[in-house]
C-alpha cells in the first residue's frame, strides 16, 4: 500500500490549487505566507515537515560513506590466508560468466596488506586503517553484501536507487519521503562532491516522487570540499533583496505556468524549493562554517595534514548537518578503481579517510548522536582475488564487505562470510535490497509500505525484493 495524504494534503475548506486557480492569488504571495506565517498546517506548505515513522525508530538520521570506485574488500576487512598460501595459483573454481575484463584476469594475488585482529570484538583489520582500529567495536561488518551488476555505472545505480537498469527514487530521497526533515531551514537530503560520472544526478535524484525530496549537492566530484558551495545560497546579497527576486520570479513563473497547463505537481516541487533556497540563506552557510570548531576537532578529523583535510571536511560537515537535522547527508570520496598499482593507490585512499571516518566516529559518539545516527560504509561493489594486468583487481559484485555503525546495530560484530578467497557471498547473504530494507528499518520504516503510486502501480525503495536482516539489529 502507498503513504496516502502525504503527497499533497489539502486545506479544510478548499485545495489550494482551487483557491489559487479561482482567486489568483499568486505564488510571489504563497511563498510569502509560507516564510512569515505558519497560519497552514506544516504538512500544506511544506513537504518535508517531520512524518511519523511506521514504528518506533533506532535511528533519526543517516551518514553514507561511499567510497566510488569499488574498495577492496581483500585489502580492508575481510582477510584471506588460503588467497595468500595460494598466490600465484590459478583460480580453482570457475570465474563468473560476467566479468568486466575477462582478457586481463590472472592468477590469484593476496592482500599486499597485514591484517591484525583488534578490540574486544577481535574484528580484522588491514594495517592501512589504523585510525578506525581504534573505534572498532563500534561497527558492524556485513561481509556478504552481494549485487547485480558487474559495471559502474549499473551498480552505482543499484546502490542509491535500488536499480540498475531503471530511473528510480534514491535511497535519500525514500527517507526524507517517508521522514521529512527536523529542520525546515536546511534541505533534508544533502551530498557533498559526488561525481557526477556513472549514473550522474539519478543517483540522488528523487525520479517521480516530488521534486521537494531529491538529494542538494554540495559541490561535484572533482572540486575541493573548501571550495565546494550551494549555488546562490550565502552569496552576499542583502535579504531583503533575496526576498524580493525571489518572489518575483515566483510569482512571474507560476503565472505563466498556471496560464499554459493549469495546475502542475512540477510546479509545486519547484515552488518549495524556492520557499527552502529563501530560508536557507540565512542557516546553510553557518552551518558550512567550520571557523568556529576547535583546534581539537580540526586535528580529529584530519584537517591539519593534506592528505586528510578533503574527507575530513565532508564529514566533519555531515556531522554539522546532521546535528541540525537534515535527515540524510552522503560524503563521497572518489578513486577507489583500483584495475593497477592496486598497492600504491590503496595507500593513498586508505589513508584519505581513515582518520576522518575515525575522527566522526568518535564526535558522533562524543556528543551523544551516534545511538541515533546510522552510519553507513561502502561502495558498489568489491574486487576479484585474481590479478588484473600487472597488478591490479578487477571489479567483483558476487561477495564484499559494508560496514555499519550506531543507529540500532550490533556493535562489534562481524556479519557474512565470502568463500576461502573473497570470490563470492557464501554464507547469510545480504543483497542490495536486504541492507535497503534494514537501514529503512532502523530509521522505523517498513519497507513494503513506504510506497508510491507511479504509472499505475505501487513503487518502493526494494522493488519486489529485500528482507530486513535481523542478525545485525542491536
Amino acid at each position: 500500500m502507498h503513504i496516502p495524504t502525504r503527497r499533497f494534503p489539502q486545506a479544510t475548506a478548499m485545495p489550494r490549487r482551487e483557491m489559487l486557480q479561482r482567486m489568483g492569488a499568486g505564488f510571489g504571495s504563497l511563498a510569502l505566507a509560507a516564510l512569515l506565517a505558519d497560519e497552514c498546517s506544516a504538512e500544506e506548505t511544506n513537504p518535508l515537515a517531520v512524518k511519523a515513522p511506521h514504528f518506533a525508530p533506532a535511528a533519526k538520521r543517516v551518514i553514507m560513506l561511499f567510497m566510488f570506485g569499488g574498495p577492496s574488500h581483500l585489502d580492508t576487512f575481510d582477510p584471506k590466508p588460503i588467497l595468500s598460501r595460494d598466490s600465484g595459483k590459478p583460480l580453482p573454481f570457475d570465474a563468473p560468466r560476467v566479468l568486466s575484463f575477462p582478457q586481463k584476469m590472472g592468477n590469484l594475488v593476496g592482500s599486499p596488506f597485514h591484517f591484525q585482529q583488534h578490540g574486544q570484538s577481535g574484528a580484522w583489520v588491514s594495517d592501512q586503517f589504523p585510525h578506525l582500529a581504534t573505534v572498532i567495536d563500534e561497527l558492524t561488518f556485513i561481509r556478504s553484501v552481494h549485487c547485480s551488476n558487474p559495471r559502474h555505472g549499473g551498480a552505482v545505480l543499484e546502490w542509491h536507487t535500488g536499480s540498475d537498469t531503471f530511473i528510480r527514487p534514491s535511497m535519500g530521497s525514500w527517507i526524507t519521503y517517508g521522514l521529512g526533515s527536523e529542520n525546515q531551514n536546511l534541505p533534508g537530503y544533502i551530498t557533498i562532491c559526488q561525481a557526477l560520472s556513472q549514473g550522474g544526478v539519478n543517483n540522488y535524484a528523487s525520479a517521480f516522487l516530488p521534486g521537494a525530496y531529491q538529494g542538494t549537492p554540495l559541490g561535484y566530484g572533482g572540486i575541493e570540499v573548501r571550495d565546494a558551495k550551494i549555488p546562490f545560497i550565502g552569496d552576499g546579497m542583502g535579504r531583503a533583496r533575496l526576498q524580493r527576486l525571489e518572489l518575483d520570479m515566483l510569482s512571474r513563473m507560476g503565472h505563466r505556468q498556471l496560464e499554459k497547463v493549469g495546475p502542475d505537481d512540477e510546479l509545486e516541487s519547484r515552488i518549495a524549493s524556492f520557499e527552502l533556497a529563501f530560508r536557507m540563506q540565512a542557516e546553510e552557510p553557518e552551518a558550512e562554517d567550520l571557523s568556529g570548531e576547535s583546534e581539537a576537532t580540526r586535528r580529529l578529523y584530519g584537517l591539519d595534514d593534506a592528505d586528510t583535510e578533503d574527507f575530513g571536511r565532508q564529514c566533519l560537515l555531515a556531522r554539522r548537518f546532521s546535528e541540525r537535522g537534515v535527515r540524510f547527508v552522503q560524503c563521497n570520496s572518489n578513486g577507489w578503481d583500483h584495475h593497477k598499482k592496486l598497492k600504491q593507490n590503496m595507500i593513498k585512499r586508505c589513508r584519505s579517510v581513515d582518520k576522518p571516518i575515525a575522527g566522526l566516529i568518535r564526535d558522533l559518539r562524543g556528543r551523544g548522536l551516534l545511538d541515533d545516527t546510522l552510519v553507513v560504509w561502502g561502495g558498489e561493489f568489491g574486487r576479484t582475488p585474481t590479478v588484473e594486468g600487472a597488478d591490479g583487481r578487477d571489479h567483483n559484485p558476487h561477495g564484499f564487505t559494508m560496514w555499519l555503525a550506531g543507529g540500532g546495530v550490533k556493535p562489534g560484530l562481524t556479519y557474512g562470510r565470502t568463500d576461502d578467497y573473497g570470490y563470492y557471498a557464501v554464507e547469510k547473504k545480504v543483497h542490495f535490497h536486504d541492507l535497503h530494507a534494514t537501514i529503512l528499518h532502523l530509521l522505523g520504516l517498513d519497507h513494503t509500505k513506504l510506497t508510491y503510486r507511479y504509472a499505475g502501480r505501487d513503487f518502493r525503495l526494494t522493488d519486489i525484493h529485500g528482507e530486513v536482516v535481523h542478525g545485525v539489529l542491536a
